[in-house]
């Protein structure tokens, strides 16, 4: 079967019809929930940036909600689908692979009467599901892990939740989409590891919107104290919050702001905040450790502007949104020196890169950062040029752009390089 050759309406005849598959990872979901962050923000944004280059996008999601509609408008020249797999509420995505095969069912069904010109999916169960259709089809298909199995079983052992055949799956994956999208060089390297082929690998990293993340803007009014440090994302252990907390505990002058989680009112019923809560009160920090939940976007750069720095210790993570919106709203970044932030983020000239699991590491790096205004300054400077230059969505779906017109311009065998 050849693939497909029809475009959108929008963008004439060089407009593609892209369908963008993210099986947990709604455009429209609240951030800061467990299975709600970076990939959220990347297919809303990507989705987004894509329609304003002429292509007309639909995301597919699983529904988890029964009052959500068919069809969702999320703006001009991008449509949210939620597709029907499995019960219409919320399940933790390391319980969503048994609802795979619904969801492929339901993809190969409408892409049979309206196919799109090319398939992305974002993170390995949208993988399972759009394998199922796509290569049925012959629709040309890119595929971004996001995180891989392989990395999580590194760090977490006994304590990844993921299902037991996540690793054979995500190289199976590699093997039979005809472009996997990698993030950063971190990735690469691993997926090298996995067995796949260099030569189907293309690496196109996360983006950020500098028109929403900015230094000019209204900034969240301080505290008494003369230092306001954030931790802003997922409220996971693996996001490194307890070595926030130990490294504050070694900063007299400053509190510490983590935001993410749920929303306000349902944080007391959180676990993790109560372990991070009990960490803090053991430490003798907690009258300077501030919990926000879950925040709506429009309030991220508000809070981010607020801050002297912003502190991303994770143990692993696979790229890293939180560092592209601080540098974008030109403030430093004190990470971890693991995954894609080993990209994002220069040392010295943006920010510092400490080694993971090292609150000692942490607190110095910060220290010396607060003590010097003008050196955060020229580093927070330095991380906006860096955003404009490398990260912004507009390169990003560029890129990304490219490896779909590469993929669907090839006959099957050729793609797949039989």
């Amino acid at each position: 079967m050849k693939h497909p050759t029809r475009r959108g309406e929008r963008g004439g005849r060089d407009g593609l019809r892209i369908a963008l598959v993210s099986e947990h990872a709604s455009p429209l979901a609240a951030l800061g929930g467990e299975d709600a962050g970076g990939q959220n923000v990347h297919v809303a944004q990507l989705a987004a940036e894509l329609a304003d280059r002429g292509n007309t996008v639909t995301v597919y999601t699983r529904r988890d909600d029964p009052a959500l509609p068919t069809v969702a408008r999320l703006r001009d020249g991008v449509a949210v689908r939620h597709v029907t797999a499995g019960p219409a509420t919320a399940v933790p995505k390391d319980r969503l692979l048994p609802f795979m095969p619904e969801f492929g069912t339901v993809l190969q069904r409408e892409w049979t009467t309206d196919p799109p010109d090319v398939v992305h999916s974002h993170f390995w169960m949208s993988g399972v599901a759009t394998l199922q259709a796509a290569r049925r089809l012959s629709l040309p298909f890119a595929h971004t892990f996001h995180a891989l199995g392989t990395v999580k079983r590194r760090h977490q052992g006994s304590a990844d939740t993921s299902p037991a055949d996540r690793v054979t799956w995500e190289r199976y994956i590699g093997l039979s989409c005809d472009r996997t999208v990698a993030t950063c060089r971190d990735e690469v390297e691993e997926l090298a590891a996995l067995g796949l082929p260099a030569d189907r690998i293309r690496v196109v990293p996360c983006g950020v919107d500098p028109t929403r993340f900015t230094p000019e803007g209204p900034a969240e009014p301080r505290g008494e104290l003369p230092y306001r440090l954030l931790q802003l994302g997922r409220l996971v252990p693996r996001k490194g919050a307890e070595v926030s907390l130990a490294a504050l505990a070694k900063i007299p002058d400053a509190e510490l702001v983590i935001a993410g989680g749920p929303r306000a009112g349902r944080l007391e019923n959180d676990p993790e905040v109560r372990r991070l809560r009990r960490a803090a009160d053991a430490l003798g920090v907690a009258d300077r450790v501030r919990f926000t939940g879950g925040l709506a976007r429009a309030d991220v750069p508000v809070l981010l502007r607020g801050s002297d720095l912003v502190l991303c210790p994770a143990d692993y993570e696979p790229f890293g949104i939180v560092p592209l919106e601080a540098m974008a709203c030109g403030v430093p970044v004190v990470a971890s020196a693991v995954g894609g932030m080993r990209d994002t983020v220069a040392d010295p000239a943006t920010g510092r890169l400490v080694p993971p699991g090292d609150p000692a590491a942490l607190a110095d790096a910060v220290t010396a950062l607060l003590a010097s205004p003008d050196e955060r300054a020229a580093r927070g400077a330095a991380g906006r040029r860096r955003v404009l230059t490398r990260y912004c969505w507009a390169a990003v779906a560029a890129g990304t752009e490219e490896v779909y017109r590469e993929i669907s311009s090839r006959s099957p065998a050729q793609v797949s390089g039989a």
